[in-house]
């Protein structure tokens, strides 16, 4: 996957404006926000606080995975297709973060365990 404008798009892209559906993704497979926050914490190493700020401040993308506090060690086990694209496989490093949220979004919405979603 080539770095270009729609990912820059993606890039510019307000956190704020994703996580909603993030919510509404989970939550209609029966899973948590609390649960939605754990895999982003895990993945990002943000805290709570840290977490509400960002989408407060409508916090993109780039400045998102830019800030983070520490991207989780484990983040490289994260495999599998998403949006048509093998994670593990994704050249540009931002979109490649961006794609490994999405990734555990998707596991946690169809019900994987949690132990298993944050690689232990």
């Amino acid at each position: 996957m080539k770095t270009g404008t729609n990912n820059e798009r993606v890039f510019r892209m307000a956190f704020a404006s994703v996580y909603p559906h993030y919510v509404a993704k989970v939550e209609k497979k029966g899973r948590t926000q609390d649960e939605l926050h754990t895999v982003i914490h895990w993945l990002t190493g943000y805290d709570e606080k840290a977490l509400k700020k960002v989408i407060a401040d409508n916090t993109d993308f780039r400045t998102f995975f830019a800030e983070a506090p520490r991207l989780n060690p484990n983040a490289g086990k994260i495999t599998g297709v998403i949006c048509g694209y093998r994670v593990e496989e994704i050249e540009d490093p931002l979109m490649q973060q961006i794609r490994y949220l999405d990734k555990l979004v998707d596991e946690l919405a169809k019900g994987k365990a949690m132990e298993k979603i944050l690689r232990q």
